[in-house]
């Protein structure tokens, strides 16, 4: 089995997908033995497809799911997971707002030291992030709201810079519902539920000047999910 899956979610990236996987592969020669990228192309219009078939075809380690129609975030993750051949499963945003130097962190915190997930964080303290102060703030409400209902132990659900033990990944991934934005938050509440193993660890992050993401707006439409989700996991939980 191919030791290390790393995804790259692409929609419209035609201007970063390929510097993201030439970094990708420079740090993960480093770190594993053997590796594959899967570019997780979401349904995109502006030539990412092309890209992204033209560098499967350049690279052996590098695979393409292409999808004609946008699925969102967690549909699209989801399918590269099922696809992925490695035992331990990465995905980060194709903007590598995350520094790269957190990738051995990210890897050997599931192949070495044993946990069921890792992701990394941009409200730790010792966190260094560079972000808007409407962002910054919209991230800490939408967390404490997680935090205080949905009874996670975690700071940052939402940072785009994961990765999963696969065996416990695919034990429960199918009862994620949300299939969004909201995907990670669920998936991380959900594991914490089951008694996995969570590693939280400190990164250095900045905003991409490119980002597509109306944050404020998502949050908004965030809060109602985590309300959403509280009473079906109550639903779940109380047998009703």
């Amino acid at each position: 089995m191919t030791q290390v899956s790393l995804i790259l979610p692409a929609y419209n990236e035609a201007d970063t997908l390929e510097l993201a996987v030439e970094r990708t592969a420079e740090e993960l020669i480093k770190l594993v033995p053997s590796f594959e990228i899967i570019l997780a192309e979401d349904g995109s219009t502006d030539g990412t497809d092309v890209i992204a078939a033209a560098l499967a075809d350049t690279y052996a380690f590098v695979r393409h799911l292409h999808h004609d129609k946008r699925l969102g975030k967690g549909s699209a993750l989801k399918n590269a997971f099922e696809e992925a051949k490695g035992a331990t499963i990465a995905y980060f945003d194709a903007d590598l707002s995350t520094d790269m130097s957190y990738l051995k962190e990210l890897i050997h915190s599931i192949d070495e030291e044993g946990f069921d997930f890792a992701t990394g964080s941009r409200l730790l303290a010792e966190s260094e992030v560079k972000r808007g102060l409407k962002r910054e703030t919209a991230s800490r409400v939408f967390n404490f709201l997680v935090r205080a209902l949905l009874r996670s132990r975690l700071h940052d659900h939402q940072c785009g810079f994961k990765s999963f033990k696969r065996s416990s990944l695919l034990l429960f991934m199918d009862e994620v519902k949300d299939q969004h934005w909201f995907w990670d938050t669920e998936l991380l509440v959900r594991a914490q539920r089951r008694g996995c193993t969570v590693k939280e660890f400190p990164i250095k992050w900045h905003q991409s000047t490119t980002t597509r993401v109306d944050f404020f707006n998502d949050v908004i439409t965030m809060s109602v999910k985590i309300i959403r989700l509280w009473w079906i996991l109550w639903r779940e939980e109380s047998g009703k």
